[in-house]
């Protein structure tokens, strides 16, 4: 298969929304899904994504990150997301997504990538361990939603 990694650019939002919300059925949360396409348009300075295109400009997965500073280790890229379409699973596309943020972290003296990883999904923590990562379930999310915004 002929994919390509890119930098995600606005003309590549509606694609990435639509996977966003494909990924949340997957992740049997959709109601968690609050973002709108006009508000990624309108934070494109900060929003940051990789894209797995096809040959035809077909967009099949996507990697959301960030910069981040863990007061543990220091400079971190916090992988939000990594997501590829049901039907180019397994064809290494996740694995090219991870692997790019991996050199972006390292081309960016960071010390470590950290992302989640759903529990049920044991698909992805296999994915992930024979990637190299350690998975930590000592650590629970903390989401505190700030009203009015």
């Amino acid at each position: 298969m002929n994919v390509t990694i890119s930098k995600a650019d606005s003309k590549d939002f509606p694609a990435i929304f639509s996977l966003i919300k494909e990924f949340s059925i997957f992740q049997q949360t959709p109601q968690k899904v609050t973002i709108t396409l006009e508000q990624m348009m309108e934070d494109e300075n900060i929003f940051k994504c990789f894209v797995a295109e096809t040959a035809d400009k077909n967009i099949v997965g996507f990697a959301t990150f960030f910069f981040s500073y863990h007061s543990w280790t220091g400079k971190s890229l916090y992988v939000d997301d990594l997501y590829v379409t049901e039907a180019f699973r397994k064809q290494g596309i996740g694995e090219r997504l991870l692997n790019t943020l991996i050199n972006l972290g390292k081309d960016n003296c960071c010390k470590k990538v950290r992302w989640q990883v759903s529990k049920w999904n044991t698909d992805a923590i296999g994915f992930y361990k024979k990637m190299g990562a350690v998975i930590d379930d000592t650590d629970i999310n903390c989401d505190l939603t700030i009203k009015g915004n």
